[in-house]
């Protein structure tokens, strides 16, 4: 099976967060799997900056994995050679995997695979998820319904959580839905240094107001007069939301319990999770919410915003899954204070094992490729 992936990033632009993550170790596996998988993307890497990679040629970044990186011209991901390319991409291939909503390969990508007969399978990865910051609702009304009509007859939304599908089908009604979480890459072993007379919170992922990072600073607020703790922010983003981030920390005088640490990958993000009694996601809404899963795989307990599709955590029990009011946030601080954390983090961590490997979610991938490739031509 020929199987080529479209997106306007990719693997290693992590600055735009989990999706990265998860997009790469989803080709990477399926290449596995005897399939031959090739991405068409540019090398945007945020609005300022771009990645060290080849744009001249395809280069093969892992086993199997052949990726075209295209100079991005303008905007995150707005490439003339992109859309030079994708035709000739897209006749190679038997189907297509577009990623994102409102990005400049979107309306192309969809157009070619229309005009060319190709089957789609199209991850939103949360875009037409919305919460009470959402920006730009009327022109992105008009860019969904631009896509509605040029969709292909054959075309599958591929959705990583009930959440989601619920709601990208409100915007794409008569469209079909299938819901694959990601998966997680689970080290084969885990360690943890014990804390010294503070309990440590960590915040890991991307500085944007969706995330509630606000609301967990003013909940640390509450905590002042409750226990010794101390809050590790973990991230990038907009250097201007960076910057609010770093303002309200010094309003509410919290500079000695909080640290900002910029963008954190390998080692350093392990020594993190190693570091962390429990890891914090606050935020208004997410489609999966990638570093509750690599916390539960890293046997650390979570506490999670209850519009997260991570309510399964308190069934398991292996964290907490919570309103993400300051209050509320600040109240399940106090009760994990006085959980059993290792064992909680063990039953995650099994959690993860036995339904998030990679291996599976990307075997599920393929039957969903395979079912849609069956579909009779309109």
């Amino acid at each position: 099976m020929k199987v080529l992936h479209v997106s306007p990033s990719f693997f290693p632009a992590h600055v735009y967060g989990g999706a990265t993550e998860s997009v790469y170790q989803l080709c990477r596996h399926i290449a596995r799997e005897e399939c031959s998988v090739r991405v068409l993307t540019t090398n945007a890497n945020g609005s300022d900056r771009t990645l060290e990679e080849d744009t001249e040629r395809e280069v093969e970044i892992a086993g199997g994995l052949h990726v075209r990186y295209c100079k991005r011209r303008a905007a995150h991901s707005v490439s003339p050679t992109l859309l030079r390319l994708l035709p000739s991409y897209i006749r190679w291939a038997d189907l297509v995997h577009l990623t994102a909503v409102y990005s400049f390969p979107t309306i192309p990508a969809l157009l070619a695979c229309k005009i060319l007969r190709k089957p789609l399978i199209w991850s939103p990865r949360g875009a037409l998820q919305r919460w009470p910051g959402s920006t730009r609702l009327p022109s992105k009304a008009v860019w969904e319904g631009t896509c509605r009509v040029l969709a292909p007859r054959r075309c599958v939304l591929h959705v990583t959580s009930e959440e989601e599908a619920r709601e990208s089908l409100q915007r794409f009604p008569g469209f079909k839905a299938v819901v694959t979480p990601n998966g997680v890459e689970i080290p084969d072993r885990v360690s943890h240094v014990p804390k010294n007379g503070l309990f440590r919170i960590l915040y890991l992922g991307r500085l944007h107001p969706k995330k509630g990072i606000e609301n967990l600073l003013a909940a640390c607020k509450l905590l002042n007069s409750d226990a010794a703790w101390s809050l590790t922010i973990a991230g990038a983003g907009d250097p201007g939301y960076g910057k609010r981030i770093r303002d309200r920390i010094n309003e509410m005088a919290l500079s000695q319990q909080v640290k900002m640490v910029g963008e954190t990958r390998g080692n350093a993000k392990e020594k993190l999770f190693e570091n962390a009694d429990i890891v914090t996601m606050p935020s208004f809404t997410e489609n999966f919410g990638m570093v509750a899963a690599e916390a539960l795989a890293r046997s650390v307990p979570v506490i999670a915003g209850r519009n997260t599709p991570w309510k399964g955590m308190e069934e398991i029990g292996c964290g907490l899954s919570v309103d993400n009011d300051p209050q509320s946030l600040a109240g399940a601080i106090v009760q994990m204070m006085g959980m059993p954390l290792r064992e909680m983090g063990q039953r995650g961590r099994e959690w993860m094992k036995r339904e998030y490997s990679w291996k599976c979610r990307a075997a599920q991938m393929i039957q969903t490729y395979e079912e849609i490739l069956l579909e009779p031509r309109p």
